[in-house]
């Protein structure tokens, strides 16, 4: 039987989903945008929660903004990463406002550590995790470099996975490392994972 060249697989995974982002008109991935931003507020633990980890949204990708925005004015503290520079490690740092970061690693704004406070407590948190796709199982096909991964491998809280419904594959490449998340959202649905944990071989 033939081997797949899996580095090669995901490449090309990665290409297809950048390349069906890229053919969104600005009005439908608005439109997108805004459902899976709704459909995030109404989740029942949304509420409840004190903090929201939240990455920074690039131009291709779902738009947070809104979902930073909202949570501020709603009176929520919202954390964001910061690369640590030399590592594929991040940091959480909660921020008052927009006017709290900068762009840092790969052009992404991260939070001026002047200006904000570490978070170290994850209790009482949802955190709102990034990719280019998801399988129906919560794992994810991020960008190839391991930072969220790390992360999430000691993250106890509420992974919620947002993503276009076009991005979502039946079936993604997975390792003994990847850490899928709990839910799954785009503008079509919300999808509650409970298969097996691949670590544990338990229900989730």
């Amino acid at each position: 039987m033939q081997q797949i060249d899996l580095r090669a697989y995901k490449a090309q995974l990665r290409r297809a989903s950048k390349d069906y982002r890229r053919t969104m008109s600005p009005a439908f991935k608005s439109e997108c945008d805004r459902r899976i931003r709704r459909r995030f507020q109404r989740l029942y633990q949304y509420p409840r929660a004190k903090t929201i980890l939240c990455y920074v949204s690039k131009e291709i990708e779902v738009d947070t903004i809104g979902i930073i925005t909202d949570a501020l004015s709603a009176g929520k503290q919202v954390a964001v990463p910061r690369c640590i520079e030399g590592t594929r490690q991040m940091e959480f740092y909660l921020i008052h406002s927009m006017e709290d970061m900068e762009r840092g690693t790969f052009g992404v704004l991260e939070p001026i550590v002047s200006r904000c406070k570490r978070l170290d407590d994850f209790s009482g948190s949802i955190c709102v995790v990034p990719a280019l796709g998801y399988d129906w199982d919560g794992y994810r096909l991020g960008y190839g470099c391991g930072y969220y991964d790390r992360f999430l491998s000691g993250y106890k809280g509420l992974k919620v996975g947002i993503v276009y419904a076009g991005c979502v594959r039946q079936k993604l490449p997975r390792g003994k490392f990847d850490v899928p998340v709990n839910l799954l959202l785009t503008e079509k649905y919300l999808r509650s994972v409970e298969g097996p944990d691949r670590r544990t071989g338990k229900r989730r």
